[in-house]
């Protein structure tokens, strides 16, 4: 595979799925972990990525306050949030997890609905700032850097502390029979302690992830009560879902 192709590859992931790992790469691409390190290097210069400890995150993830620029699927990610603010009601305690996607849902809902959200996302709390409708209960904790959200102890305590009416789950790989999935332990616990602290769990997701798998599990897709895509409900990209007690949006 030539450089320039590697480094359309490596772009591609780490625009879907926000970070990835320099192992994970080398070994998709059968290559040595040292290329990928350079390759990670030159597009870390070039601006078009952020080059971190173990692999790389998007600039638009790893921007604390984005205003759209260098979000992945931006468009495809605003129609998600578009179809997920009509499961939200005035009045309901939501559940906002880290990632650009739950971002665009937060920086679109109506100034003039009331609500009260809690979310361990700095990205996310930030945006709401301007809500003054919303009241943000930060779940404080160690922040990840990479991730930019609250974890560890602390926080899983909080969690286990409420019950939402929707938790918003952001999602890094989904597949149909092997579930939700993640290459951080730690973000790993934050989300299983999300699930059980709500009422309705919601997983705001692009098709792009569909089928994707990353090395820890989170939980099975029958635990989703609903799963949006930009996609059509009925499109055949979604068949593997159906029949899962899942609401497909």
């Amino acid at each position: 595979m030539l450089k320039e192709e590697r480094h359309q590859y490596i772009l591609n992931e780490v625009g879907i799925h926000n970070k990835i790992l320099l192992s994970d790469i080398a070994d998709q691409l059968k290559v040595s972990v040292d290329t990928v390190r350079r390759d990670i290097k030159e597009l870390h210069d070039a601006k078009q990525l952020k080059k971190v400890h173990g692999g790389a995150v998007s600039l638009g993830f790893n921007n604390f306050n984005p205003t759209g620029k260098n979000i992945y699927s931006l468009e495809k990610k605003s129609q998600i949030a578009d179809k997920a603010l009509q499961l939200i009601k005035d009045g309901q305690v939501i559940l906002l997890s880290g990632g650009t996607t739950n971002l665009e849902l937060a920086r679109k809902l109506p100034p003039k609905m009331k609500l009260t959200c809690f979310t361990p996302s700095l990205p996310i709390a930030t945006q709401l700032l301007g809500k003054s409708n919303v009241d943000i209960i930060f779940i404080g904790g160690h922040v990840s850097k990479d991730s930019q959200i609250t974890v560890g102890g602390s926080a899983i305590n909080t969690l286990s502390d409420i019950k939402v009416d929707i938790c918003f789950l952001g999602t890094n790989s989904i597949h149909p029979n092997e579930g939700l999935t993640e290459f951080d332990w730690e973000i790993v616990q934050m989300k299983k302690a999300m699930i059980q602290s709500a009422r309705q769990v919601v997983s705001p997701c692009i098709s792009e992830k569909i089928g994707s798998l990353q090395r820890y599990k989170i939980c099975d897709v029958e635990e989703l009560d609903v799963l949006i895509t930009e996609l059509d409900p009925w499109d055949v990209k979604l068949d593997a879902f159906r029949n899962r007690n899942i609401q497909l949006v």
